[in-house]
């Protein structure tokens, strides 16, 4: 079961998925894991040890980041609009996990 967190303190959201995606499978996990009516998917961007999705969800941007070295998923707004919203995304996501 995919854990969320939310750390208002560094402005993220920290995803802990039951089984962690590999660097070449991470575009097909995010668009699964962001599969929603509520969210837009926008670019996938590959780096050498980084890769990031972005998408909008209540017409904020953010971006779900994935970095292989530390194993590490999460999810930061680009913005203070988007940064407030980041505890909404967060009930959001635990909600979609229940249906």
């Amino acid at each position: 079961m995919t854990q969320y967190q939310f750390d208002n303190r560094h402005n993220v959201i920290i995803i802990t998925p039951s089984e962690m995606p590999n660097d070449d499978d991470f575009e097909l996990w995010a668009h699964l894991f962001l599969h929603s009516s509520e969210i837009k998917i926008g670019e996938f961007e590959a780096g050498a040890d980084r890769h990031q999705m972005r998408f909008n969800y209540e017409q904020q941007g953010f971006n779900l980041n994935f970095e292989h070295y530390s194993n590490s998923v999460w999810i930061n707004g680009e913005g203070q609009e988007a940064n407030h919203l980041l505890a909404a995304l967060t009930h959001y996501f635990l909600t979609q996990m229940q249906q």
